[in-house]
């Protein structure tokens, strides 16, 4: 396939994504700026709202190795990174690759997997390599997680660490359709149209261009400023035990690039940043337990932050460096 433009290859893969999630434009674009990213993205909702839907139609638009691992309690660390098997005859170890080795893996309602087996993506998500029996072998490129999970308190779920949370570029929450939407959800059903039906519209080499090409979008000193300002306003927040981390500034502007690329711009505006803000930093946030207490969100209290962050003046932004 030929190279092209993030924003072409935007188009192509959320018109692809659309025939299938109706409704939702705002939640298909987050999910494609984190493939764009090469980031990790969690969808949690209740059941029954599109979540596997949306994670299956992303993974299926992208011509790659793509494999699911449905998480069970009974599912092993093992059956996650791989395992090494020792062969008699041959008085030798072979590595056996699990369900990670692919460009997308989709790790389907992933906590309700014991957090052992939870654990074993740590490595994986972060270095893009799997360690086993003290052989480190790497994944192939681009590589993402596409993970569901239902609500933390729903029967049979375990609740991802922090350390698990933070290595997800954003958390996405599907929500109910409009009736429209849910009009089209019946009459796709009765059709029998769903995921499997989709085929392929960006092929690896072209991902790989459009990954490069997002690295490439500038971003204002300035612009990354205001990125750290946020984060460090919420380590100060009364409401808040943990603020993010520099992994969180981190993930903010690579969000905010690809956000900027979807729509073809070749710079990052504050708007980009704001837009990115809560999925990309609300789940790194942590209440303390009397802000639970009244019942607030990282949400809420993000909101809190940014209006309270003043925004770098317009004559400083990578707007006005672009015009020059």
């Amino acid at each position: 396939m030929n190279q092209i433009s993030p924003g072409e290859a935007y188009e192509r893969v959320a018109r692809n994504i659309q025939q299938v999630l109706h409704g939702k434009p705002g939640l298909v674009r987050l999910a494609v700026v984190c493939l764009f990213s090469e980031g990790h993205v969690l969808v949690e909702d209740v059941p029954g709202l599109g979540k596997t839907t949306l994670a299956r139609s992303l993974a299926a638009s992208v011509d790659g190795k793509l494999r699911r691992i449905q998480f069970t309690p009974d599912l092993l660390p093992s059956d996650v990174t791989g395992v090494m098997v020792y062969h008699q005859g041959e008085n030798r170890f072979e590595f056996h690759p699990g369900g990670v080795f692919a460009n997308v893996v989709l790790a389907d309602e992933i906590n309700r997997g014991t957090p052992k087996t939870q654990a074993a993506l740590l490595e994986v998500m972060e270095e893009r390599t799997v360690t086993v029996d003290s052989e480190r072998c790497a994944v192939p490129r681009p590589f993402m997680v596409v993970a569901t999970q239902n609500p933390i308190d729903m029967e049979g779920t375990y609740r991802l660490p922090e350390a698990q949370l933070d290595r997800f570029l954003m958390r996405l929450s599907v929500g109910y359709p409009d009736p429209a939407a849910e009009i089209r959800v019946l009459l796709d059903e009765a059709a029998g149209v769903g995921p499997e039906q989709l085929r392929p519209v960006l092929g690896l080499d072209a991902l790989r261009g459009v990954i490069a090409a997002v690295r490439r979008i500038h971003i204002d000193e300035a612009l990354a400023g205001y990125a750290v300002n946020l984060a460090a306003a919420t380590r100060r927040h009364d409401d808040l035990t943990l603020g993010a981390s520099p992994r969180g500034s981190v993930a903010l502007i690579r969000a905010a690039r690809a956000f900027a690329a979807t729509y073809g711009r070749e710079y990052v505006t504050p708007d980009d940043i704001k837009q990115v803000a809560a999925p990309v930093l609300a789940h790194r946030l942590i209440l303390k337990p009397e802000a639970e207490l009244r019942r607030r969100g990282t949400e809420e209290v993000l909101a809190e932050v940014l209006a309270s962050v003043p925004v770098p003046g317009m004559g400083v932004t990578a707007v006005a460096r672009a015009r020059v």
